[in-house]
């Protein structure tokens, strides 16, 4: 709040001072030294504004000046060299802006467009004077409203913060569950089903040789078993893959991958740098889970062959890109709007975003669909 008055206090300064210089330059003649035009413009540079605001500033500056008191034929006399004046205040503004060129052509069309507006003005002084007593009426009331305003804002950001952090506190609560149920089908479960079956192999040994429909129950029940173990290691993998924590990111994704094309017959290829494995515990599971969630998308939804998994250092940056050549989806601007199955893609953003990256689709129907994901390398990780 403190800040918005202040920059209102320099804005108001910086438009009486603009007033104040510009009548001396309309006073003192046609040959004048402009460098207190340019000292204005380096000033307002300096509190963030641009051309349009230095136009307003002009504009009122011209309102009161030159329209109430002069006659048409001096007011437009007045019009050009205050002209000249706004086009070296506002120098030190365009010379920032990319392209020489564009600048001048554009610092071009607004003074054009400003004189226009100004000898608009001078057949309409009666309706400004009005509109102005209006706005400064509007103006009144916006004021009254802006410490609510100023609050209610303060207040929302408050809240998408807390809202984040409960996120990230739910995903990593989340995962050490998984963690945890994994580690129990692995380490109990399986093994108390692996015993199981070992013992029934050991009646299967010592049960009589006559007893025929008994030796086919025993083996129906390794059977049944064996499945069990299987479906037990399967959940346990995608709960959460022991690779990923006991050898790292890359061995995971590749077992992910092998186990996903046996599944669904889409051909699969992953390139990766070595030093990803560098990274922290908590960017190394965004990347699995968003790998993950992306390519069951693929499987669902895309119709695709083939899928290739990218993840790669530039410069301070690690990417990660889920490509495929499949059929594509209309994104609308917010991938994650208007379709239940569009909630795996909001899960990704919010684990991306969690870890300041960015997280981007590209997809359009009948078309290939790419998932990208940037995020900061962390200190320490190389970038080879």
């Amino acid at each position: 709040m403190n800040s918005l008055i202040s920059m209102n206090l320099k804005m108001t300064e910086l438009s009486r001072l603009y007033q104040l210089e510009l009548q001396q330059q309309l006073a003192q003649g046609v040959a004048t030294d402009l460098e207190a035009a340019r000292e204005l413009g380096r000033y307002a540079m300096s509190l963030g504004l641009e051309t349009l605001d230095m136009a307003r500033i002009h504009e009122i500056a011209l309102v009161s000046l030159v329209l109430p008191t002069y006659s048409a034929r001096a007011s437009n006399s007045l019009i050009g060299r205050a002209g000249q004046f706004f086009a070296e205040a506002i120098t030190p503004i365009e010379q920032t802006h990319r392209g020489a060129r564009e600048a001048n052509a554009h610092l071009n069309q607004i003074v054009k467009a400003l004189s226009q507006r100004t000898l608009e003005l001078a057949n309409s002084v009666a309706e400004l004077k009005q509109e102005i007593l209006q706005r400064q009426a509007v103006e009144e009331s916006l004021r009254a409203s802006e410490l609510t305003s100023v609050k209610l804002l303060e207040k929302s950001k408050q809240l998408q913060e807390e809202l984040r952090s409960l996120s990230r506190q739910l995903l990593s609560v989340q995962e050490e569950e998984r963690r945890k149920i994994s580690r129990e089908l692995h380490d109990v479960i399986a093994q108390t089903l692996t015993g199981i079956n070992v013992r029934l192999a050991g009646l299967k040994a010592k049960s009589s040789s006559t007893s025929t429909e008994l030796h086919k129950q025993i083996a129906s029940t390794q059977l049944m078993v064996e499945k069990s173990v299987d479906i037990v290691h399967r959940f346990a993998r995608e709960l959460r893959p022991t690779l990923l924590d006991d050898l790292g990111l890359i061995p995971a994704l590749e077992a992910f991958l092998r186990g996903f094309m046996t599944d669904t017959g889409i051909r699969t290829s992953l390139k990766v740098f070595a030093a990803i494995e560098d990274t922290d515990g908590e960017t190394r599971t965004m990347l699995y889970r968003v790998a993950q969630e992306a390519l069951t998308n693929v499987a669902r939804h895309a119709n695709a062959s083939q899928v290739e998994v990218r993840i790669e250092s530039l410069s301070a940056t690690i990417r990660m890109e889920i490509a495929d050549n499949g059929h594509g989806f209309e994104v609308n601007g917010n991938c994650c709007a208007g379709k239940p199955n569009r909630l795996g893609l909001l899960g990704m953003r919010e684990r991306v975003e969690m870890l300041g990256g960015t997280f981007d689709v590209e997809s359009s129907p009948g078309q290939a669909t790419t998932v990208r994901v940037d995020i900061p390398l962390p200190m320490g990780c190389s970038k080879n």
